[in-house]
């Protein structure tokens, strides 16, 4: 996947640069997980009103709009950050870290806020649009599908738009870089838990169990051959193993194993190809000879 990289730089924002930061480290001090994004929302709404946005809040519970233009016309257009934290303890040290144990913004997402806020400022400074800009700041990002709870919550039935803008920080680029390529740069996300139940024993005695830790190592390693031998070289794809549980002392044999993990595909055809394969591979290790 190759990218083009474009420089920008507006002599109008830079002069705001250590506000928008102190927005982000303000954000990022107060960290809050899917559809929990209460304070979150409350600070971006705030904003939002103060720059004359016209607001409106708890679409999919927390998400948040804000309204720029006149409405002459019914060209509109969408530009979208996302708002929760992942549940992970920081263990950085500066003032502006988190403030909730096991709670942080570590996928960039204050950022993205502070970002769009920024965009909205800067869009609300101008000659206000005939059209319609609208100011997404979707909830749950992070595998709690709330971009669709957005869009069932009525989205844009409320806001119709042409087109929706987001953008992804990309740590190493340079300052004032922006990425891009044609065709998709996004992966669709699934995620997988699989429970492996067998009958457990005393590990002196493993011809009377079933070993789900066995039967987790081959399901491990028959999971990473699905890209590499299923999927086509020119599509890109990617199946991650990233979560295992069994057993919980030395000398016995559990009955349960689990497994999580994340697919990323680019094509609903190649999507749909590796979860049949995973399915598939599952069905084949839980052959009830399999691992006796």
């Amino acid at each position: 996947m190759s990218f083009t990289a474009k420089t920008m730089q507006s002599d109008r924002v830079l002069p705001s640069a250590d506000e928008i930061t102190a927005w982000r480290r303000y954000l990022h001090s107060r960290p809050e997980l899917a559809f929990d994004e209460v304070h979150t929302a409350t600070f971006i709404a705030e904003k939002l009103r103060e720059f004359g946005c016209d607001v409106h809040t708890g679409i999919a519970e927390t998400g948040v709009v804000g309204i720029l233009g006149k409405g002459l016309t019914d060209r509109a257009i969408g530009l979208r950050a996302d708002m929760d934290a992942l549940p992970i303890t920081e263990t950085n040290d500066f003032p502006h870290r988190s403030q909730r144990e096991g709670c942080m913004h570590a996928c960039g997402h204050d950022g993205h806020m502070a970002m769009l806020l920024a965009a909205a400022r800067e869009l609300a400074s101008g000659e206000e649009p005939d059209g319609r800009i609208y100011f997404i700041f979707q909830p749950a990002e992070e595998g709690a599908g709330g971009g669709a709870a957005m869009i069932r919550d009525g989205l844009f039935d409320r806001f119709p738009m042409e087109a929706v803008f987001g953008l992804h920080n990309v740590p190493g680029l340079e300052a004032g870089s922006f990425a891009t390529r044609t065709g998709p740069i996004m992966a669709a996300l699934d995620l997988f838990d699989i429970r492996i139940a067998g009958r457990g024993g005393h590990a002196a005695f493993p011809q009377n169990s079933s070993d789900v830790i066995v039967a987790a190592g081959a399901l491990i390693s028959v999971l990473q051959t699905i890209i590499s031998r299923n999927v086509s070289p020119a599509d890109a794809a990617v199946l991650s193993v990233t979560a295992v549980e069994a057993g919980k002392t030395y000398n016995v044999l559990p009955d349960t194993a689990s497994l999580k993990g994340a697919i990323r595909s680019f094509t609903p055809e190649v999507r749909t190809a590796i979860i049949d394969r995973v399915l598939a591979v599952c069905r084949g290790v839980a052959e009830p000879t399999a691992y006796r």
